[in-house]
């Protein structure tokens, strides 16, 4: 049987083989939400940034561009990190250069990955789909709160580990605990997700929309792949 493995922050990437393994990158409070949001509604790519100037460089290539630090839009951008400020359609056709707090660092440490896809509740099943096709390992990796766990990217991380649980073995502790916290806990996401201290960071920015966004199942069924640097959404096959 395949394994399925958790990385609970950027800071212990180093410690888990990369090489053969499918990565799942999640940032749930709002990065890869918020991606998945914006393939979803007609961004035709995203390149993701761990550096602002880097990003904001990208405006003069047509970009638009989107950049987030402590959970308020970085100065001089565009676009924060807000997955319903592309529901509407606004942007369709655009290509999007983004850079956040975590979520951006995560996808670029995962780069020694044979693939990395991008977790987000939105699209839960679609991803769950595509794992279960395809006969690799798979490595979720948490992009966690500046360098800690966080309760929300390791809940989803746990939901993953249940829903693979045919096709894939949880392979450490890691991934036994957060499969048992989903069990126990997943019936109610937003209930058991409003103690967690990154969600009450949000709420103190007035945007518990983006909240509810985040924490909805199966909304979309496209797949977030990165392609070449370029994050592209595919469709389950």
């Amino acid at each position: 049987m395949r394994k399925v493995e958790i990385c609970f922050s950027p800071e212990l990437i180093h410690l888990h083989s990369l090489q053969g393994k499918i990565v799942v990158v999640v940032d749930i409070f709002r990065a890869t939400s918020t991606m998945v949001a914006a393939l979803a509604n007609g961004i035709s790519e995203i390149r993701t940034f761990a550096d602002l100037e880097d990003c904001r460089a990208m405006k003069e290539q047509g970009f638009l561009i989107a950049g987030e630090r402590n959970g308020l839009t970085a100065p001089g951008f565009e676009m924060g990190n807000s997955p319903v400020a592309y529901l509407n359609g606004d942007y369709e056709g655009r290509k999007l250069a983004m850079t956040t707090t975590n979520g951006t660092l995560a996808i670029s440490k995962s780069s020694e990955a044979d693939e990395i896809l991008i977790g987000a509740f939105p699209n839960l099943g679609a991803t769950i789909e595509y794992l279960q096709k395809k006969d690799q390992d798979v490595l979720i990796h948490c992009a966690g709160w500046k360098g800690m766990f966080n309760l929300e990217d390791s809940l989803y991380a746990g939901a993953l580990v249940k829903s693979l649980e045919a096709t894939h073995e949880a392979s450490e502790d890691g991934a036994l605990a957060m499969k048992a916290l989903f069990e126990k806990e997943g019936h109610d996401l937003k209930g058991f997700l409003s103690q967690a201290s990154h969600a009450k960071r949000l709420q103190n920015h007035n945007i518990e929309s983006d909240i509810d966004f985040c924490l909805t199942l199966d909304l979309y069924s496209i797949i977030g792949k990165v392609e070449k640097e370029v994050l592209i959404a595919i469709e389950p096959h």
